[in-house]
């Protein structure tokens, strides 16, 4: 829709630049779902933004779901709508929040899948013989090693190497940098990178990770070449480098149990987020349980 409320709009993105540093990637998502929201009233002939009531609202949600949309898209596109609606309350152009009250489906909560110990052995163990194994080894590493996301392998500039101390410093959401430790293995398989990385034709000369051309390695590239190791090492399952960060993440938690620990290094905001690492942890002691312990094995009792 032209006029005002566009102008609200832009204003109430720029707003999310740059008190909270939000990515153009992520900006363009909340354009996406606001466009939602313009579309279904102009469809009904509803001026924003005094058409906009709780009762619309609550239709324009179950709009989405008979669509087929998730529930975990609804929640994400309304949550959008509220944080618009609160930016324009103190602009004065509404008075109350029309989403406040409305609620999406509940979403079903999907448990991350992860590898095995002996799965992520055999994809990270490879033999590396040229520029572009070493590269991908010494990535697998670090996804394994420090749990970091497909982004900020991405970004990673040599001045973020802390070698000596074995540290890596990772820029994450809303631009909050983190000292993340990496293990001996990611740290010996960093550095074989680093003298291979001197044999391709340079561009972007501050980035760790580059492409065969030289230039900043894209994240597409990255999941790619997850995807082929997994498959050239007899990985039967789609692998990507977020299960490399879910495997790091339930590995540690299982070894150490220090959920607070986990969720500084994943850079997680809120430590809810981070708790489902603990419902994997759960699902392979109760594996244990079941294989282990007699009185969980299956069959009847005996009758004295």
């Amino acid at each position: 829709m032209a006029g005002a409320p566009q102008a609200d709009v832009e204003a109430y993105l720029s707003s999310l630049q740059v008190e909270r540093r939000l990515s153009p990637h992520t900006l363009a998502a909340y354009q996406r779902d606001i466009n939602k929201l313009f579309a279904f009233c102009d469809q009904r002939g509803l001026l924003l933004w005094q058409g906009l009531t709780t009762h619309v609202v609550r239709q324009f949600a179950a709009s989405l779901n008979a669509k087929g949309m998730s529930a975990k898209s609804i929640q994400r596109i309304l949550s959008s709508g509220r944080g618009l609606a609160q930016f324009l309350i103190q602009r004065g152009s509404l008075t109350t929040n029309p989403f406040d009250d409305v609620r999406a489906p509940k979403a079903e909560k999907r448990l991350p899948k992860t590898l095995s110990v002996d799965q992520i052995t055999s994809l990270i163990e490879i033999e590396a013989n040229n520029p572009l194994s070493y590269r991908d080894k010494a990535a697998m590493e670090l996804f394994y090693s420090s749990g970091m996301r497909l982004a900020e392998l991405c970004n990673l500039d040599l001045n973020d190497l802390m070698l000596p101390e074995r540290l890596v410093r990772v820029t994450g959401k809303g631009n909050k940098t983190r000292d993340l430790p990496i293990g001996k293995y990611a740290d010996q398989a960093l550095r074989d990178w680093l003298l291979q990385r001197n044999e391709l034709p340079l561009k972007d000369y501050e980035a760790v990770f580059v492409s065969k051309h030289g230039r900043r390695i894209n994240p597409r590239t990255i999941q790619q070449r997850v995807k082929y190791w997994a498959t050239r090492q007899g990985i039967d399952i789609p692998v990507s480098p977020h299960m490399l960060r879910h495997s790091f993440a339930s590995h540690l938690l299982e070894s150490s149990g220090e959920l607070r620990a986990v969720q500084e290094l994943l850079g997680h905001a809120n430590i809810s987020t981070t708790q489902i690492y603990t419902h994997l942890d759960f699902q392979h002691l109760a594996q244990v349980y079941d294989d282990a312990h007699p009185r969980a094995k299956k069959g009847k009792p005996e009758n004295n």
